[in-house]
């Protein structure tokens, strides 16, 4: 039994340089380059525009390895190739984001402004002050940032104030009930 994620190969698009040098890969695209080591039993063959992984037993570990390798590869590969984005809103009375050189200034009605400085790959745009794209090739990293933002003014559930993803459906509650 192998894992049905890992049999699946992974296609290259056309101006993306995939580097196969034992259990190093490294892929550079138009975005930027990534690298990755491929865990001990798994092994990586470029076939035509196709990246093959194939495992060298059929323990469960290795099965593991086996379709997470071929997972990061992929993501890897789209990353240099297309990027990956997050949007967030941020709504609320007086809540906004400022550009402030090449990271962001948030107002989310404290006492003091949150300053966020984009980690190296990481870029930020501000289509307007109340929305903020995250962008970057490392899908792990765009996430986390992204995360690490919406924390600063989690939604509440009352008005919906506070930052949330442009995707995300706040579950809404009724407020205090009137005589």
């Amino acid at each position: 039994m192998a894992s049905h994620i890992g049999k699946l190969p992974v296609t290259i698009p056309a101006g993306v340089e995939v580097k196969i040098d034992g259990q190093n890969f490294s892929v550079k695209g138009a975005k930027g380059s990534d690298s990755y080591v491929i865990p001990e039993g798994i092994t990586a063959a470029v076939e035509g525009n196709e990246i093959v992984l194939t495992p060298a037993d059929d323990q469960r570990t290795t099965r593991a390895m086996h379709g997470l390798s071929r997972s990061i590869i992929a993501g890897m590969v789209k990353g240099v190739h297309e990027g990956y984005t997050k949007t967030l809103d941020i709504v609320g009375t007086g809540y906004r984001a400022v550009a402030k050189g090449k990271g962001i200034e948030f107002f989310l009605g404290y006492s003091h402004t949150i300053t966020v400085n984009p980690p190296e790959g990481i870029e930020f745009e501000l289509p307007n002050p109340n929305q903020v794209i995250v962008k970057g090739t490392d899908k792990q990293v765009v996430g986390q940032v992204a995360a690490n933002i919406r924390k600063l003014r989690a939604p509440e559930p009352y008005k919906g104030k506070g930052v949330k993803y442009t995707d995300e459906r706040i579950l809404r509650k009724a407020g205090k009930a009137g005589k």
